[in-house]
């Protein structure tokens, strides 16, 4: 049982992460439904909604510190996109303590009230994905933004994420997009900061839960380690207009067996 639990688990960490690289989304918008209800299908685990957050929030720290360490190495070669230091900071320190709050306070909420959040999410991630999302046109050395808008609008996304075990990252790009204007590489290079900031209070606060079914979580990290890299090196070779919309479908449809759950 052991052995096929490992399987299972490093096929859906493997499986959510080669999304997440192939299309530049959040993986825990993937990851939550895989592992809310493969496991228990598979007859190998039957996780409640907050081991569920717990394992996905794990995946996210380290698939995120993974985006991280490559986005780095591209910048030494003198390839990365531009980082605006300031947005990641008033950004980043605000996600961080909404994530470590939602982490926090996830202990106690139900697996009801869990998977309701989620399925609000994955509504608003359909909605955003079908949106054009442009960035500002302005030269990438000259960004300004609202921190005010910026701040709040971090702390509530990071306390949602934290409650689901998500970065965040599907919420984050839009309103980087389309309310504060950011030019769109350095929306997603600091992005990419900023998630990984919201990883890091969301397992403070997952951490805090004891809630931590550890091999499943070493077991999901392994395989978005493997997922992740495949799925940025296929983007990189294929239109992926018609798989983001196949992936709508998909979202759509786990969105629908999760209300249909709550319901």
């Amino acid at each position: 049982m052991d052995f096929l639990l490992a399987v299972v688990m490093t096929a859906l960490g493997l499986i959510g992460s080669f999304f997440s690289g192939l299309l530049g989304i959040g993986g825990a918008i993937i990851n939550y439904p895989l592992l809310l209800f493969v496991p228990s299908a598979a007859g190998v685990a039957d996780f409640s909604a907050q081991q569920v957050s717990s394992i996905s929030m794990f995946q996210v720290f380290f698939a995120s510190l993974a985006g991280v360490l490559a986005f780095r190495r591209k910048q030494r070669r003198g390839q990365g996109a531009v980082v605006n230091k300031p947005l990641v900071l008033v950004m980043g320190i605000s996600i961080l303590l909404g994530s470590l709050l939602g982490g926090f306070g996830s202990r106690f909420l139900d697996s009801g009230v869990i998977n309701l959040i989620y399925g609000v999410l994955a509504i608003v991630a359909v909605i955003l994905m079908l949106i054009p999302n442009r960035g500002s046109r302005h030269a990438e050395g000259d960004v300004s933004f609202n921190r005010t808008i910026a701040a709040v609008s971090a702390f509530l996304v990071g306390i949602v994420s934290g409650i689901v075990g998500a970065g965040g990252a599907f919420i984050l790009i839009p309103i980087m997009l389309t309310i504060l204007k950011i030019p769109t590489r350095v929306t997603i290079a600091s992005s990419l900061a900023i998630v990984f900031l919201s990883s890091i209070g969301g397992v403070i606060g997952k951490l805090t839960t004891g809630t931590l079914p550890i091999l499943p979580i070493l077991f999901t990290v392994i395989g978005s380690l493997i997922g992740a890299p495949i799925g940025s090196a296929v983007s990189s070779k294929l239109n992926v207009k018609y798989l983001r919309y196949g992936l709508v479908v998909l979202i759509a449809l786990t969105a629908v067996k999760t209300w249909a759950s709550i319901l």
